[in-house]
């Protein structure tokens, strides 16, 4: 059993860490699209036209399913990409409500989405989360953080200020949807500015998902990972090795 895992750059590593822990698949191959990211702040057909390149780029591998571990992708492109694609796709943005609604005890918990621009704009979290009976939901979208950590600045002044930019006016949420892969990897920095937070991720429930949807269930020894990018890859591996250790 072989994946596909697609971001607009580092983020989607995220996604891939929780595949390789629970070893559904026997290879993972990673493209991210380094050379032309954010893609949250660009418009939705550009997206679409940037998923379906990346969709010809895991057409030359012998993959099973294509997980879009790009909100912004997974907001806007899903529909283009199962038209198109050989093989299964799946997104990202039902596993992270997936993931809250599993942990939410209550209806009027106070939720707090982070997403880029594309994401937030599209009302894909709200809508599936009013659809579970939520309302208490605020959505904004901190674009910086992107740039930040493809910058691999997971920690330091630089994260502090901006976090202070966005969040100064925010109360405290009960819950934090991080709806850009790329935020997982300040999520430290995001939990001690709202200690009392509980973090949701989709790399979290990417896995459960899968079990689900797809019903996979087979374990293998080993993943093996295949990094690729559209510039820069040695910054992709360095990033790897981080964040897959």
């Amino acid at each position: 059993m072989r994946a596909g895992v697609f971001d607009s750059g580092v983020g989607g590593l995220t996604v891939l860490k929780s595949l390789k822990e629970h070893k559904l698949f026997s290879e993972i191959i990673y493209f991210g699209d380094t050379a032309r990211v954010p893609y949250g702040v660009k418009d939705k057909n550009t997206i679409i036209r940037y998923s379906l390149e990346a969709l010809e780029f895991f057409k030359n591998f012998d993959i099973d399913i294509m997980i879009a571990a790009c909100n912004s992708v997974s907001a806007f492109a899903i529909g283009e990409l199962r038209e198109n694609a050989p093989f299964a796709v799946s997104g990202v943005i039902e596993p992270g409500v997936l993931a809250l609604t599993n942990k939410a005890n209550r209806k009027d918990t106070s939720i707090l989405i982070l997403g880029t621009r594309a994401t937030i704009s599209s009302g894909r979290y709200e809508t599936l989360l009013r659809n579970e009976g939520f309302e208490n939901i605020t959505s904004i979208s901190p674009s910086l953080f992107v740039p930040i950590v493809e910058e691999g600045l997971f920690e330091g002044e630089v994260l502090e200020t901006t976090m202070h930019h966005y969040f100064k006016e925010i109360t405290a949420p009960d819950f934090i949807i991080l709806g850009c892969t790329h935020f997982p990897l300040i999520a430290q920095a995001i939990n001690r500015y709202f200690p009392n937070a509980t973090l949701i991720h989709s790399g979290e429930a990417i896995v459960e998902y899968l079990q689900n949807e797809y019903k996979l269930k087979q374990r293998f020894e080993e993943t093996e990972i295949k990094l690729f990018a559209s510039e820069n890859p040695e910054h992709l591996k360095k990033t790897a090795d981080l964040w897959l250790r």
